[in-house]
């Protein structure tokens, strides 16, 4: 299998994290009881799905380094499918998939920026024209996400038995 550089393995991540986040927004949705609320997971899962699609095509001009991104993001696909799955046990609640979705997206809008980062030394367009695309994207499902959390906990009674 050909080694990827910094570089790709970031843009493999991003990739998977993508993929991750279509799948969690799924299990949150089914969570929650809120119209609003599922309607904007149901748009950051669009989103999540676009995102997945671009850095798949640009993964996919990568000379002789398609396989090996694919597979680094279907390693970082399943690590956080895992990782969703442990903290969603259930009997988890749309505020617990919120706490989640708020640690994921955090996670994401990280690693854009060090793709962004890594980026500025390589000066590669592909890659930066992603970038400039998916950020503000993930910025703002970090944003959205956190604001859900802190309206679903608004809504909770705190005295009730957890």
């Amino acid at each position: 299998m050909a080694e990827l550089t910094t570089l790709e393995e970031k843009l493999a991540e991003v990739l998977g994290l993508a993929e991750a986040a279509s799948k969690a927004t799924e299990k949150v949705e089914g969570l929650v009881d809120d119209d609003g609320i599922a309607g904007k997971l149901q748009t950051m899962r669009e989103e999540a799905e676009e995102t997945a699609r671009r850095a798949t095509e640009v993964a996919e001009q990568r000379d002789g380094k398609k396989t090996a991104i694919l597979d680094k993001a279907r390693e970082t696909k399943g690590e956080a499918t895992e990782m969703m799955d442990t903290y969603l046990g259930d009997d988890a609640d749309g505020l617990d998939g919120f706490e989640f979705m708020t640690m994921a997206e955090a996670g994401e809008v990280g690693h854009w920026m060090v793709l962004q980062k890594l980026n500025e030394q390589a000066g590669e367009d592909q890659v930066r024209e992603l970038v400039e695309w998916a950020l503000p994207i993930q910025e703002r499902h970090f944003s959205e996400t956190k604001e859900c959390a802190l309206q679903l906990a608004g809504e909770k009674d705190p005295y009730e038995e957890a």
